[in-house]
């Protein structure tokens, strides 16, 4: 069976585009593949952080990957920095890649365009990242496009060591994961839905109360016409409804237009549909986060698995690198 590795960061609540776009692949992954799912919170610290929300941003994802239907049992799911092999991997991962390399990374650009402090651990963030794939003998990488080129210098890293010290890290393949649900801004259809605090209105939060929900949906944005069509160039606003509905009813969006012909009954029906997704994994949420110390339970017993497979790794690595073992 192939394993599959996949990270997330702990930047804040998980929103309904993070749910239909990704986590629903996530779920079907570990009953296909061999899963390992870890959340990176030592990616966050690239970036100035609160200590008191990152400890309350990393336990509560895992609660909701848990409630999304991640199971401890079935898949490996931990916290990256509860595997000290990530960070010491990390050290002969960036002892191999160059600076050029590094400083290609259009992720990197970015991100420090748009801060004043520039950290090192954002430059060398794909060494890491590397380290969090090699360590656990990945043969898929399931990502986007705007995620490629961190795949490949990650494939780079491990060629390149093994050319010099022998065999020693499986190289990974980057796979484009099964199309998930686009899911847009409510207020922007033109735009994909982000995080709340850049669009109050337009995003759905996984914990969002009922109400809440039914508001949002009723004052999205459609357009001056009374068709209900599936068609992202003319008609944004309902595509996407329509595109909500259809995730969250496992129906083809497509032939769900020909069911409506006013806007209000569609957006009726795709609020109680989205309400009625959300109810078990809410419920599932809020009896975790009643007992932190089940979730603690659960990422411990993910924590032990990881290690037993990345200090192998590790352990390889440093042998084959020349260091001398203790």
């Amino acid at each position: 069976m192939a394993r599959v590795f996949s990270g997330i960061q702990p930047s804040g609540e998980l929103h309904l585009g993070n749910l239909l776009g990704a986590l629903v692949n996530w779920v079907k992954h570990q009953e296909s593949h061999d899963a390992v799912y870890c959340i990176v919170d030592l990616h966050a610290l690239t970036l100035p952080k609160d200590p008191e929300e990152l400890r309350k941003n990393t336990l509560e994802l895992a609660q909701l990957l848990i409630a999304v239907g991640l199971d401890p049992q079935e898949c490996i799911l931990f916290i990256q920095s509860h595997v000290p092999e990530h960070s010491q991997l990390a050290w002969l991962m960036e002892c191999t890649v160059s600076f050029g390399e590094l400083n290609r990374m259009t992720a990197f650009k970015d991100k420090s365009g748009r801060n004043e402090f520039i950290s090192g651990g954002l430059f060398t963030y794909p060494a890491l990242q590397a380290a969090d794939i090699l360590l656990y003998d990945t043969d898929l990488v399931p990502v986007g496009d705007d995620q490629r080129q961190h795949i490949e210098i990650t494939r780079d890293i491990a060629e390149r060591f093994n050319t010099r010290f022998g065999d020693t890290f499986v190289v990974p393949e980057h796979v484009i994961p099964p199309a998930g649900a686009r899911i847009m801004d409510l207020q922007h259809p033109d735009r994909k839905m982000s995080k709340s605090e850049l669009s109050p209105t337009g995003t759905i939060g996984v914990l969002e109360p009922p109400d809440a929900i039914a508001r949002k949906i009723k004052r999205a944005v459609t357009d001056s016409d009374s068709e209900v069509r599936f068609d992202h160039v003319e008609k944004p606003g309902i595509s996407n409804l329509l595109s909500i509905l259809g995730a969250a009813t496992s129906t083809d969006p497509l032939p769900l237009a020909d069911s409506y012909e006013r806007y209000g009954d569609l957006k009726n029906d795709t609020a109680e549909a989205v309400i009625q997704l959300l109810e078990p994994i809410q419920k599932r949420f809020f009896e975790l986060q009643a007992d932190p110390g089940e979730t603690q339970r659960l990422l411990q017993l993910g924590a032990s698995k990881a290690q037993e497979i990345s200090s192998k790794t590790l352990a390889r690595a440093k042998q084959n690198s020349g260091l001398l073992q203790p």
